[in-house]
């Protein structure tokens, strides 16, 4: 896979296309979490050692995907054309 310049492809003249390309960077970063504090719950981390991993407190990470629940596999199922 080739290094890409997210930067430069989004310097755009339409708003339309930034915005569009910002809310698909915002659903995939959030997928990307979802699947990586899953991933840390399977090899035991706390919620601590996530929170602090992620810049947040154990209790805001908890709360968000605390019950393995439908935050974490609505966010995994959702694809880049998923919505909310």
């Amino acid at each position: 896979m080739e290094p890409v310049d997210l930067a430069a492809h989004l310097r755009v003249t339409d708003p339309a296309v930034g915005l569009r390309a910002a809310e698909t960077l915002r659903r995939l970063a959030e997928r990307v979490e979802a699947e990586h504090v899953a991933e840390a719950r399977r090899l035991g981390w706390s919620w601590e050692q996530i929170g602090e991993a992620l810049g947040v407190t154990r209790q805001s990470v908890h709360a968000k995907y605390g019950k393995e629940s439908a935050d974490v596999r609505a966010v995994r199922g959702s694809g880049a054309q998923g919505g909310r």
